[in-house]
């Protein structure tokens, strides 16, 4: 099948190409985010494949209708930015990633904390500057702290797994309590009380209508004084000036985030020659304990390979007429 990908990085051409030719279809690669501007680059093509930032709303939807378009292919796991009911009044079936490498986000996870916790980031730029001074550099371990993942879904369960490897106390809230989680000594408790009891907080759940800024202002005053709270899921699931405001009052003690709510014009792109318009994530990076990547996490050689294979699988699903393993709704 003909497929438009849009929002092409150097890392989506190497991947894709790889299985290109294995599973027969024909992709033409587009730099541009998908938005109502750029509906016109699929004329002629079968399927379009999105990312987490393109625009997927009614009024795009209907647009890659009347040009042919048959197929939503999102190569992530996350769908909180296409319109489904428009989808489905337009016959668009809409078919995603569930699962890549869980492990490549959990580790992400980790390499924020681990660098939040030793400030290597800062001890990296002192030595290169022939600054091998410790002042300042005092960390804390993660050996005996009290985890608290929200979210056991793949990506949280990996995350538990490293935790325990770690030395950690394990707790846990979801909806749906994991029995391999319990057998491994993980403790499911209300969202309350595990703010409360967590040194460390770590977000892997979805976004839904329910979850956005499951981190508030109410939320953080459950939380303990100095907690280090992580994010590699959905920039929404935090209410950015109520982490802010904790982070003046030191009610927060370590900020690690992958993802922004209002990442969408500002990840993905260089704009190291431009002043940012975003006041939130500028006052962000003013503070010594934030650390920040641009929604990087998933970005390993394993992870893309699954996505692409993923991707390509379901397109081939749908060319062949079988049921959709990966359809949403």
């Amino acid at each position: 099948m003909r497929i438009a990908f849009y929002s092409a990085k150097s890392y989506d051409r190497d991947s894709f190409n790889l299985f290109e030719n294995q599973f027969g279809h024909q992709i033409t690669f587009f730099e541009a985010k998908l938005d109502k501007d750029s509906t016109s680059l699929a004329e002629e093509h079968e399927v379009v494949c999105a990312f987490v930032n393109d625009i997927l709303d009614k009024h795009v939807l209907k647009k890659l209708k009347t040009r042919g378009v048959r197929l939503i292919a999102l190569r992530c796991a996350g769908y909180n930015q296409v319109d489904l009911d428009a989808a489905k009044e337009l016959g668009l079936p809409v078919v995603r990633v569930p699962v890549y490498s869980p492990e490549a986000v959990a580790e992400h996870a980790f390499a924020l904390l681990l660098t939040l916790s030793r400030k290597t980031h800062k001890a990296y730029n002192r030595v290169r500057e022939s600054n091998f001074s410790l002042e300042g550099l005092t960390g804390f371990n993660l050996h005996g702290k009290t985890f608290g993942v929200i979210g056991t879904g793949a990506i949280g369960r990996a995350f538990c797994k490293i935790a325990l490897g770690f030395g950690g106390k394990v707790l846990a809230y979801d909806l749906f309590e994991n029995k391999e989680m319990k057998k491994l000594g993980i403790q499911y408790h209300g969202i309350n009380e595990l703010f409360s009891k967590s040194d460390i907080i770590s977000l892997h759940c979805p976004l839904t209508p329910e979850t956005k800024h499951l981190v508030n202002g109410d939320a953080i005053q459950h939380m303990k004084e100095g907690v280090a709270l992580i994010n590699t899921s959905r920039g929404a699931l935090i209410e950015t000036k109520s982490v802010i405001k904790a982070l003046i009052s030191r009610k927060i003690g370590y900020l690690g985030i992958d993802v922004y709510e209002q990442e969408e014009d500002l990840f993905f792109k260089n704009l190291s020659e431009q002043i940012l318009p975003d006041e939130q994530i500028s006052r962000l990076m003013t503070f010594p304990n934030v650390l920040i990547t641009g929604h990087q996490a998933f970005l390993t050689k394993e992870a893309l390979g699954q996505i692409a294979q993923t991707t390509l699988n379901n397109i081939s699903e749908f060319e062949d007429g079988k049921k959709l393993t990966n359809e949403i709704g």
